[in-house]
């Protein structure tokens, strides 16, 4: 077996190429992974853009961190994993045919989920952020922002037995909503038409749970607006582009509960892995659909830029190594 891999390494702002680098080695605690594939996250564009803070080149593989693949070596201590098993893990350089994974950070998959993409990072900060929702039956919620992420939270919203108002840019993202069990959509096109129509939507009381899932202001401002009196506003945007500014006048008035649904323990991630394991084994959702586009490492650049242009029919890209 060779001892070096394919990597992509960005080299400067929208620049990438793949490189032929070594392979690297487990050391204790850890495993190698022989890796399939891996997501493409929004929270990339950022860094491919080029930001002032932003270092050229990059280590190989590096904002790759959705992979999934094959455990292929065995670090020092290492039990309860075996050469050859397919798994998801919290990895951070994905963007390459081989990374290490701390072996706590491993998630086994079952054998029904054989062929099939699992990118484990997103997929359990889905399960993550519903989890910290506190969505309940009854409820209404409202969804803004109906991507890779708010598709799957509106699933699993209407599983719970809420009623989802799912809002966004795009005719497919809301054509998509629907499927997944929104029982109304409405285009983000008008911000006061979009408060007038959830009002009389709701009559009068505006929502008991509102997920904003865009990571820019305007959402995050309307999110605000459509939370009821002690309603419960959800940021799971990731703002890296900014300060934001709130209305804390609104916030303080209508007294709302604000949570940030970001992790940062890597216990918390693995831990929803391996609720997004489960429920996708027992049926709860479906993720395969919303892989909508498929490139090979060597055209990253291309899946970079899809993520960020969302051209139509786009939601989620991976990339593939096998």
């Amino acid at each position: 077996m060779s001892e070096t891999m394919r990597a992509a390494v960005l080299t400067g702002p929208g620049k990438v190429e793949v490189q032929r680098v070594s392979r690297p080695e487990p050391g204790a605690g850890q495993v190698r992974l022989r890796l399939e594939g891996c997501g493409v996250c929004a929270s990339n564009l950022t860094p491919w853009s080029g930001p002032d803070w932003m270092k050229f080149p990059t280590e190989p593989g590096d904002l790759g961190h959705e992979a999934w693949g094959t455990v292929d070596a065995l670090g020092e201590g290492v039990q309860g994993l075996s050469i050859g098993q397919r798994v998801a893990a919290l990895t951070y350089r994905g963007y390459a045919e081989y990374d290490i994974a701390d072996a706590v950070n491993v998630v086994p998959l079952p054998e029904g989920m054989a062929g099939q993409p699992f990118p484990g990072e997103p997929l359990g900060c889905a399960m993550n952020i519903f989890r910290r929702s506190g969505i309940e039956a009854g409820q209404t919620v409202a969804i803004i922002g109906i991507g890779f992420l708010g598709a799957i939270l509106t699933r699993l919203a209407t599983n719970a037995g809420a009623r989802v108002i799912a809002i966004s840019r795009r005719p497919f993202s809301l054509d998509l909503a629907r499927d997944m069990g929104a029982v109304e959509t409405i285009p983000m096109e008008d911000h006061n038409g979009i408060i007038g129509r959830v009002k009389e939507l709701t009559g009068g009381t505006f929502c008991d749970v509102v997920i904003e899932a865009v990571g820019k202001q305007w959402p995050l401002d309307l999110a605000a607006e459509l939370c009821k009196e002690r309603g419960r506003l959800i940021v799971a945007g990731y703002h890296q582009d900014g300060p934001r500014q709130v209305n804390m006048w609104l916030w303080n008035w209508r007294g709302l509960d604000v949570i940030n649904a970001h992790e940062r323990d890597p216990k918390v991630y693995v831990q929803g892995i391996r609720d997004a394991v489960a429920a996708i084994g027992a049926g709860v959702f479906d993720p395969n659909p919303l892989f909508t586009h498929d490139y090979p490492l060597e055209r990253l650049d291309a899946a970079l830029n899809d993520t960020r242009d969302r051209p139509d029919g786009f939601l989620k890209a991976v990339v593939r190594f096998a």
